[in-house]
């Protein structure tokens, strides 16, 4: 079988590896997904979608994927772990041969493998996110129903990895077909129409989906999940009301979703904060991000968080108590991520990776208010985040200063997670003030990523190259 392929050469062999690990054949992982016994033999792909069984084994497939691959997953080529090296949340002390080497000291060149993999995984799983739409809607067997639930969580998945796609390399393609005449070589849209694209792929979606969850443990997004992706991707697109829109419409929703006031209790999977999270391959795994951030010796063999971050938390934030941990040798301590706790296996998983929390939403809203005037809001929801936490209320009055201290607060709550903090200073023209002088090779054009050189030598459509590359 051959590897990811690029989004510009949609092959037989694609078609062939999605419908195969749909029908759970060639993937282990879907398994857990599925709750029948896997066809005992090869279904062609006009089948797949017939059955609501298969089909929906083609759909969560993709979380799979999503989960162990590419820029989401928790393993340490993930942008969990290389956009905390890149930006400001960890110090890098593995060898320069190292992955993570080269976003540490800014170093990215078109050649780097992980942003070929970035590349080429998202758009591959965009590709299976448009088969489900595409093939579902043609399905003679479904249900309305059926169909609803199937191309809502598509078109959830195809919003959310264009929406990373282009914050992490600006203009990009954006992929809406399966057809090879249309995608072999696609055109660049501009950060501003990709999010147009992500919002609309979106307010499907939500036409689409329930407020209820079809998995008990909150793995496969519903309504409210949509609406908290849509409140972010309208607070980065500067639509200030919207994001508060969606976001209220998530927080009002008090009986699906709570803060926890025990810190350690809010990253294990039956958490009332978690809005959608991953479920893990097999029973008893628990999350890549642990093994990702932990370490046993030190100095580390990769990395630790800075030292910046760890002095930035009060002696009385929670937070420093309940998600970092430490090692000391000597007069040397050393911090680490210990958000998800548990390196190991267990009898049953007790962690998912999660992708939406609902801290983020009291934060996006927070925001949101303050950019509209509302100081008052802004700081009753900055402050429901601060005093969980355990800290009084803040002392910030104006506009800037509340956006000022909400921008650390996100720093605090959201360290470690999916790149947030370098997404944050970027959004906010803060990148080039607290990455000078401080990160080794930072230069204002480090932004975005380069654009894989593989992807222009096949497609001239992706040129010109990002600045500075």
């Amino acid at each position: 079988m051959k590897r990811y392929l690029s989004h510009t050469i949609f092959s037989l062999n694609v078609a062939l590896f999605f419908v195969l690990s749909a029908t759970g054949i060639l993937t282990v992982s879907c398994d857990s997904f599925v709750e029948t016994a896997s066809p005992q033999s090869q279904l062609p792909s006009s089948a797949v979608f017939e059955n609501y069984l298969t089909a929906s084994a083609a759909l969560t497939d993709i979380y799979s994927k999503i989960r162990d691959r590419g820029m989401l997953t928790g393993q340490s080529s993930g942008i969990s772990y290389l956009l905390a090296n890149y930006a400001d949340e960890l110090d890098f002390y593995g060898t320069p041969s190292s992955s993570a080497s080269s976003f540490y000291i800014n170093a990215l060149l078109p050649g780097n493998t992980n942003l070929q993999e970035y590349w080429s995984v998202a758009y591959n799983q965009i590709y299976a996110a448009n088969s489900v739409i595409e093939r579902t809607k043609a399905s003679l067997s479904l249900t309305d129903v059926q169909k609803k639930q199937l191309s809502g969580e598509a078109f959830f998945i195809r919003a959310l990895v264009h929406f990373y796609l282009t914050n992490l390399y600006g203009d990009v393609p954006y992929i809406v077909s399966t057809d090879y005449k249309i995608n072999s070589m696609p055109v660049k849209v501009s950060t501003k129409e990709v999010y147009n694209l992500v919002i609309n792929d979106l307010n499907a979606a939500a036409d689409m989906l329930g407020s209820e969850y079809i998995k008990n443990e909150r793995t496969r997004p519903n309504r409210y999940a949509v609406l908290a992706l849509q409140a972010r991707v309208y607070l980065y697109h500067g639509k200030w009301a919207e994001a508060a829109n969606a976001s209220s419409a998530v927080l009002n929703a008090s009986g699906l979703f709570a803060l926890q006031t025990d810190l350690k209790s809010v990253f294990l999977k039956e958490s009332k904060e978690t809005i959608w999270q991953l479920q893990s391959s097999v029973s008893g795994k628990n999350t890549d991000e642990a093994a990702s951030f932990i370490f046993f010796t030190v100095p580390p063999s990769s990395a630790a968080l800075n030292s910046a971050i760890i002095n930035s938390f009060t002696s009385v934030d929670k937070r420093k108590i309940s998600w970092t941990g430490s090692l000391s040798s000597g007069a040397s301590t050393w911090y680490y991520s210990f958000k998800y706790k548990e390196f190991y296996n267990t009898s049953v998983s007790k962690e998912y990776p999660i992708m939406l929390r609902l801290s983020e939403q009291y934060l996006i809203r927070a925001e949101a208010r303050a950019q509209q005037g509302d100081i008052i809001g802004s700081k009753e929801d900055l402050d429901q985040i601060r005093q969980r936490a355990g800290l009084s209320k803040t002392t910030a009055v104006t506009k800037q200063e509340i956006l000022d201290a909400i921008l650390e607060e996100r720093k605090l709550e959201l360290f470690s997670e999916y790149g947030h903090r370098f997404f944050d200073l970027k959004r906010t023209g803060n990148l080039d003030q607290k990455l000078s002088g401080i990160k080794p090779g930072w230069n204002t054009a480090d932004r975005l990523f380069p654009i894989p050189q593989n992807e222009i030598n096949i497609n001239s459509n992706l040129l010109p190259q990002n600045t500075g590359y």
